[in-house]
């Protein structure tokens, strides 16, 4: 009976049918997680140099509020 498929043959196919739809899944999942990393943006130093300055600031005007009410 050649027009019959073998049981065997229909599971390495169905197999193999599972096997292309995780490939796809994990390459959609994977552009996904590539997208995501490129909007994500890292702290630039300028940013850290700008906090920096703010901090400074502010202690320099703290100082200066404590010289002038605490002489001494």
């Amino acid at each position: 009976m050649a027009t019959q498929l073998d049981p065997g043959e229909l599971d390495l196919q169905e197999q193999l049918a599972k096997i292309r739809q995780m490939m796809d899944a994990s390459d959609r999942d994977r552009a996904e997680t590539r997208k995501l990393s490129a909007e994500t943006r890292v702290i630039s130093a300028s940013i850290v140099l700008q906090a920096m300055l703010a901090t400074a600031a502010l202690l320099g005007a703290g100082a200066a509020i404590a010289k002038l009410f605490f002489p001494g």
